[in-house]
């Protein structure tokens, strides 16, 4: 009895975090395509992100013909960028080598999307940083 009270007691005081998820949920998002499919494909893909797992790290980099999803003039998904953009968990980034290629400067993107210096250092940082990694294609 003195056994069973003692297992019972030492299974109430381990850490909780012990029975729970305990790798957080790190994602960075690659995203080269100009097909509005695929950006309706990522906002979506977000939304169950940080709806299933609140405290999630979602990152969205752009670079290639991708730009447009996060232009003012071109976006098909600018409300949805700028209310996911407000969350202090959710970051659009654009490579600004791309833009120059594009010649695409920071005023012509949505409001609340950053840039980076190079995307695909970007995506290397953030597998190193313990992120998962998803190429978005159709």
């Amino acid at each position: 009895m003195k056994r069973l009270i003692l297992l019972i007691f030492i299974l109430l005081s381990i850490d909780n975090q012990m029975f729970s998820q305990s790798n957080p949920y790190n994602i960075v998002f690659d995203i080269t395509s100009g097909d509005t499919a695929v950006h309706h494909r990522v906002i979506r893909w977000i939304n169950g992100i940080t709806k299933s797992y609140p405290d999630a790290k979602v990152e969205v980099v752009f670079y290639g013909k991708s730009l447009t999803m996060v232009e003012n003039e071109t976006s098909t998904r600018s409300d949805e960028i700028k209310k996911l953009a407000e969350s202090k968990n959710v970051t659009f980034a654009v490579c600004e080598q791309a833009m120059k290629v594009h010649n695409v400067s920071k005023a012509q993107l949505l409001t609340g999307v950053t840039t980076v210096p190079d995307a695909l250092y970007e995506l290397i940082s953030k597998q190193q940083d313990g992120y998962g990694y998803i190429k978005v294609v159709n």
